[in-house]
């Protein structure tokens, strides 16, 4: 049985080199940082390695991620659009 969660939830890798939206089960989005670009990509899971992914992104991330917060991930998703 899965822990009750609510979404979205946000992660991040302790480098800070991606920010994650988890947007539900089966769907996320990702901001890339490389230098002063940031790119945003959006993901559907259509195979199992992918919703393990997300799973993992949502109940299993202290170990590679952690929890970031609405605003962060929000402003760094404006400058995805105006760069």
């Amino acid at each position: 049985m899965k822990p009750s969660i609510t979404y979205p939830q946000y992660r991040k890798y302790n480098n800070g080199k991606s920010y994650f939206k988890i947007i539900s089960e089966n769907e996320f989005e990702e901001i890339q940082i490389l230098g002063n670009k940031k790119t945003l990509h959006h993901f559907n899971a259509k195979i199992l390695p992918d919703r393990n992914y997300i799973y993992d992104l949502t109940f299993n991330y202290h170990e590679y991620w952690l929890i970031c917060d609405e605003e962060e991930y929000e402003k760094l998703k404006k400058m995805c659009y105006s760069s």
